[in-house]
């Protein structure tokens, strides 16, 4: 009883609460901060959106790819701003359209100022370990080897497939990349967070006359006896219906398109080689998580995996990328990891993610500061509602001109697409939400004159941002 009544008072006085409050009281800031994820940036070459069989692809056999998928979100459209090698990948590593960042060639680098502003240089001022392995993409006369803990790229633009290594030995540039990989994980995995850019040539082609695909012997059956089947506009009348000066033998896209997609039989080989090519990449992917796994770190990493732009396999009568076309600028990608919110893990978003997004989200991931004159978005953060989602996006190519590649700009938009030939003042108009193939210009149609005008409206918009 007196006990009870001892309590009591306590309570009545306020006394107890107070004590509490004491007790489970802690300094403000005490609370120890969260160890920074280590961040591993994986990027195909040439990789369009659906050779992936997370994205639906029922022939391609990708299953680390497809792992890293059902262990994170993949967005359904993701896109590139500028479908060509040097100019994507300026716009993955400072967060900006080409008409910024002005790198649109394969002889212009990145300025010391320039540079200071990229996800790897702001990275490194957050105290993480650098590492850089293969296709750098863009001018590589002053590359920036001295930024990095670990650099492993070659000082040409576009890599070899089979290197020579010290030993005199054939090996394939994406099981070099792979053994890189196991280098760098084995020698950063316990100095605090890093991250780690990974750039394969695979799946590009070998350039040359004609160009090739050069394919790891264990890979070269894979595939074999497969029917791919035939897209919808490889048909001769989707060719035929470009104006003259796009319809040409000089457009770069018609000159590759012929020794590797001007037969049915090489059409077959051709898009068999280039899944194989992605199954070496593949392989490396589960390589590269088994490691983690073993370094006891997979937990802390967060994977994030896109191509650099996509690729035309036959359709439109081409190949290659450049031009607007879905098979173009359409490419894998993904964002992994146990660190994302469960919410998102095995998540399909139909959220517009753009290349330029990729600086941002890193930063964020990092928690580091974006700075303003990056125009990407941090992606976890238009996932859970942060950051408005997009309804559309400005599109640019004017690398080169007519009559090789014609310059092309545009919008890419949830329902239609508009795409101006600037040389030309020719235009494109796809109701691609009922039209996803791009069958039918629809531009000099009547119907979609209204359509037309609010596209222009909105392009003449978008470019003035985009600079």
């Amino acid at each position: 009883m007196k006990r009870t009544r001892v309590l009591t008072i306590l309570i009545m006085l306020g006394i107890i609460p107070a004590i509490s409050a004491w007790i489970t009281w802690k300094p403000e800031n005490s609370e120890p901060k969260a160890a920074k994820p280590n961040i591993i940036f994986l990027l195909t070459d040439d990789h369009r959106w659906d050779a992936l069989g997370a994205a639906g692809n029922k022939i391609i056999k990708t299953p680390n790819l497809d792992a890293l998928a059902a262990n994170g979100v993949l967005f359904k459209k993701a896109y590139v701003t500028t479908a060509i090698c040097c100019v994507s990948r300026a716009s993955i590593m400072s967060g900006q359209y080409e008409s910024r960042h002005k790198i649109n060639d394969f002889n212009t680098d990145f300025s010391a100022e320039a540079l200071a502003q990229t996800y790897p240089a702001l990275l490194k001022k957050e105290g993480y370990k650098l590492g850089f392995i293969g296709k750098l993409g863009i001018d590589v006369k002053n590359q920036p080897d001295s930024l990095f803990d670990y650099w492993s790229s070659p000082k040409e633009g576009q890599p070899k497939y089979e290197l020579i290594n010290k030993s005199g030995k054939v090996v394939h540039h994406t099981d070099s990349v792979n053994t890189d990989i196991k280098k760098f994980i084995g020698q950063f995995a316990d100095k605090g967070p890093f991250c780690l850019s990974v750039s394969f040539k695979a799946p590009h082609e070998l350039d040359g006359n004609p160009p090739t695909y050069p394919v790891q012997e264990r890979f070269k059956k894979l595939y074999s006896g497969v029917a791919i089947p035939k897209p919808v506009t490889a048909d001769p009348k989707y060719w035929d219906s470009f104006p003259d000066f796009f319809r040409t033998d000089k457009n770069i896209g018609r000159e590759r398109w012929k020794p590797l997609f001007s037969t049915e039989e090489l059409r077959q080989e051709t898009t068999r080689d280039y899944y194989r090519l992605i199954a070496g990449v593949d392989e490396v992917v589960g390589n590269l998580t088994a490691q983690l796994k073993q370094e006891g770190i997979l937990e802390n990493t967060i994977i994030i995996f896109m191509g650099d732009n996509g690729f035309s396999l036959g359709e439109h009568g081409l190949e290659g990328k450049w031009f607007g076309f879905e098979e173009s600028i359409r490419v894998p990608m993904i964002i992994s990891g146990a660190l994302l919110p469960k919410n998102l893990r095995g998540k399909k978003s139909d959220a517009i993610a753009l290349n330029v997004d990729v600086a941002p989200t890193m930063l964020r991931l990092a928690g580091a500061r974006v700075p303003a004159s990056m125009q990407g978005k941090d992606l976890l953060g238009v996932l859970n509602g942060k950051e408005a989602q997009r309804k559309d996006f400005f599109y640019e190519h004017t690398f080169m001109g007519s009559p090789r590649l014609p310059k092309v700009e545009g919008v890419v938009g949830t329902d239609f697409k508009y795409m101006k030939y600037i040389e030309h003042d020719y235009e494109e108009l796809y109701h691609t939400a009922q039209d996803r193939f791009e069958t039918t210009n629809l531009a000099k149609d009547p119907a979609h004159k209204q359509k037309l005008a609010q596209m222009q409206a909105r392009y003449d918009q978008l470019k003035k941002e985009a600079e």
